[in-house]
């Protein structure tokens, strides 16, 4: 993939970023500091194969925060055993999108984005 992120591979990282975001508020009580959703966002372009700026990481992340409490009213997992079922371990720490509040949070997301 080229520097720049397509509409769907955007999508795709922010709505990692926003779980991320609501799985540490449901764990801790706090939302992630900026030095982890950088670090997070690395990670996930990583394991993609994907790369973008870091302009572009910023928009991201300050998007994250606003989809993040927006995404409260979502019947999002509190439990630490349920919590971690959001993700396929098979592969890694990658999103399963088989999950109803995965797919709710990608299409928030998605709105947000195309806005």
């Amino acid at each position: 993939m080229n520097g720049e992120l397509d509409a769907e591979t955007r999508a795709e990282l922010l709505t990692f970023l926003v779980v991320g975001q609501l799985f540490a508020f449901a764990r801790c009580g706090e939302w992630l500091r900026t030095d982890h959703l950088v670090e997070s966002s690395q990670i996930w372009l990583s394991s993609n194969g994907a790369r973008c700026d870091w302009v572009e990481r910023a928009r991201l992340i300050v998007a994250c925060r606003e989809l993040a409490v927006k995404a409260l009213d979502l019947p999002f997992p509190q439990l630490e055993a349920d919590l971690v079922q959001l993700f396929n371990l098979n592969r890694g720490w990658f999103l399963d999108y088989r999950k109803p509040v995965v797919q709710q949070i990608h299409a928030l997301s998605v709105a947000h984005l195309a806005s």
